[in-house]
Formats: structure tokens, C-alpha cells, sequence
């Protein structure tokens, strides 16, 4: 089935939580770039956010260890992104709920090609800037992928700063030894 001609726009505010050590860098995709990620094939920079604070902390513990986070809140303006917490939604592109079952890093690391990186491929080729999903590990919350931002025709996003405490480069961590 064909994926839906894009939606309107959107502004979101996203929470995102992330390792303190790259607190100088709160908007790069660079670690799902490395490692790869539900939504994003290795080499592909992806954001990863959540649309409350406590599915953002959720998500990046991943009901393991509890590992110390920095937390950040994020403006996004006009994204358009897809929908597939909506069972229409997924309906229209001829897929159901089971997609968000996907044991996608066992797909890739097999060597297979996760039906969610297909997906991704598939929404990306008609210019969507992302999706919305439902959480793996709070129920009822949602999480936000971006495959683009912050460069031409793609959506602005902004972390919320207003004392400038986070640091602009990676001085203010000693280094690794």
C-alpha cells in the first residue's frame, strides 16, 4: 500500500533523556547513528524523544538500572510526522499494531532488515520528518523519532535552555581513563 501524502505541520513539545556526557550536544542523533535504533538503520541519525517526561526516562532506562540522565525539554516546530499509535493510521499503509512488536535489534543484528527500518525507509521516501509511537516501556505513552531537523526544509527543533546551563563543548567532563 502506498503511504499517505504528508499531514500538516505540527509544533510538539518532546522530552528527551540522555547520557550526561553529551549534555554540550542535547539535539544529536549521533548515538542512534552508531548503534541503530527502532526507527533508524546504524549510520542514520535519528532523535529520539518522548511526548511526556516520565516515558522519556522510561524509554531510556529501559527497565534496567536505573543510570543517571539528563533530562532536556524540546521544541519542535513543524513537523510532520506520522501517526502509528492510530490502528487507522497504520491501517492505511496496510499494517496493524504488531509493527510495535517487532524485536527489531535481534532482526538486525541476524543480519535482516527489521520491518521497522523498512517502515522508516518507506516514510522517509515521502518526506515525512518522523514518526510517533507508542512506548515499549510506559504504557499509554508515546515517543517521537526524527529522522530530520534543524537543516533545510525540516522541522526547527530547540532544547529548552533558558539559564544556558548546559555546557557548548565537552570540557566540563574530565577525560575518559
Amino acid at each position: 500500500m502506498s503511504i499517505p501524502e504528508l499531514g500538516a505541520a505540527a509544533d510538539w513539545v518532546l522530552w528527551r533523556a540522555f547520557v550526561p556526557r553529551w549534555s554540550y550536544l542535547p539535539l544529536s542523533g549521533d548515538g542512534a547513528a552508531r548503534y541503530g535504533g527502532r526507527w533508524n538503520a546504524v549510520g542514520q541519525p535519528c532523535l529520539y524523544a518522548a511526548c511526556e517526561m516520565s516515558t522519556a526516562w522510561a524509554e531510556y532506562n529501559q527497565g534496567l538500572t536505573q543510570h543517571p540522565a539528563l533530562i532536556a525539554r524540546l521544541e519542535v516546530f513543524g513537523a510532520r510526522l506520522f501517526d502509528l499509535t492510530e490502528p487507522e493510521n497504520l491501517a492505511t499503509i496496510g499494517l496493524t499494531m504488531a509493527i510495535h512488536e517487532t524485536a527489531w535489534r535481534l532482526e538486525s543484528d541476524a543480519g535482516r532488515l527489521p520491518p521497522t527500518h523498512r517502515l522508516a525507509a518507506r516514510l522517509q521516501a515521502a518526506t515525512w520528518d518522523g514518526v510517533v509511537y507508542p512506548s515499549f516501556m510506559s504504557p499509554g505513552g508515546r515517543c517521537v523519532a526524527l529522522w530530520r531537523w534543524n537543516e533545510a526544509h525540516a522541522p526547527r527543533v530547540h532544547v529548552i535552555d533558558p539559564e544556558q546551563r548546559l555546557p557548548r563543548t565537552p570540557d566540563s567532563w574530565p577525560p575518559r581513563g
